[in-house]
């Protein structure tokens, strides 16, 4: 079997049709890192059914401004289902902050969640439970089997387009 080519790091991908694990079935998942270690991405069409922000930053013991209660609560995928994390956009300066491209950051930190709930974080930001990983060559493996469908990740994907319309 010949190795996929390329870092899928900064992309999206798309659960094909026929994709047998229902934890990914019709998904769209932006991957944050994808190396000889593995990968991480996090499913960005699947909002939490119950789990509302305030209650979620209630949780936590963090104040939250009235402004921040539409916001939804993102089910990122299996792994580390109580690890909170946010994917936003600029500025980069959070603690432990990682850039996935040059206008998306990923922070999984206080110093974020406290922002976000003072109404001072990033403008742009989805917070998400939970995550998807992959062992070294899984991800590889699954995209030369054609799982997946590769796209390209953007701004107005993640913080614009409808949650029900990310697959189509």
């Amino acid at each position: 079997m010949s190795q996929f080519p390329g870092s899928l790091k900064g992309r999206l991908i798309m659960a094909m049709p026929g994709l047998p694990d229902p934890n990914f079935s019709q998904s769209v998942t932006c991957i944050c890192e994808h190396n000889s270690s593995g990968a991480l991405g996090f499913i960005i069409n699947r909002v939490h059914p119950l789990l509302t922000i305030r209650e979620l930053f209630s949780d936590l013991k963090m104040p939250l401004v009235d402004d921040m209660d539409k916001m939804p609560v993102y089910l990122g995928g299996p792994v580390q289902p109580g690890a909170v994390f946010v994917l936003h956009g600029t500025p980069f300066d959070w603690e432990g902050c990682i850039p996935v491209t040059r206008d998306i950051g990923l922070s999984n930190t206080r110093d974020i969640l406290m922002a976000l709930g003072r109404g001072q974080g990033p403008e742009q930001a989805m917070i998400i439970l939970g995550c998807a990983g992959w062992a070294p060559m899984q991800l590889d493996a699954e995209m030369m089997e054609n799982s997946w469908l590769v796209g390209t990740l953007s701004m107005d994907i993640l913080f614009k387009t409808r949650v029900d319309a990310r697959w189509e």
